[in-house]
């Protein structure tokens, strides 16, 4: 059975996002789930910018800012597969 999504009510997997986020540097690659709307959005891409109250991802549709207070989980991930040859 799967488990479920952390929320911000989940204080041991809030602690360890924001852990993750804390010790990540500049050019880590991260994703990062933060509440947006009703739901919730993914940030897939390299750290560009970390204040008191936000992370910046650099994604492949452009840098996005996620408020801390807006995260939900976030790890490191490795570098994307290398592209594939083309088929003639």
């Amino acid at each position: 059975m799967p488990q479920p999504a952390a929320t911000p009510s989940d204080p041991a997997a809030l602690a360890r996002a924001l852990a993750v986020l804390a010790a990540a540097a500049p050019g880590d690659r991260l994703v990062v789930r933060a509440h947006h709307g009703d739901g919730a959005r993914d940030a897939l891409g390299e750290l560009v910018a970390r204040t008191p109250t936000t992370v910046s991802i650099a994604t492949r549709r452009g840098t996005v800012v996620v408020p801390l207070d807006a995260v939900v989980a976030a790890k490191p991930v490795p570098p994307p597969p290398a592209p594939r040859p083309r088929r003639t």
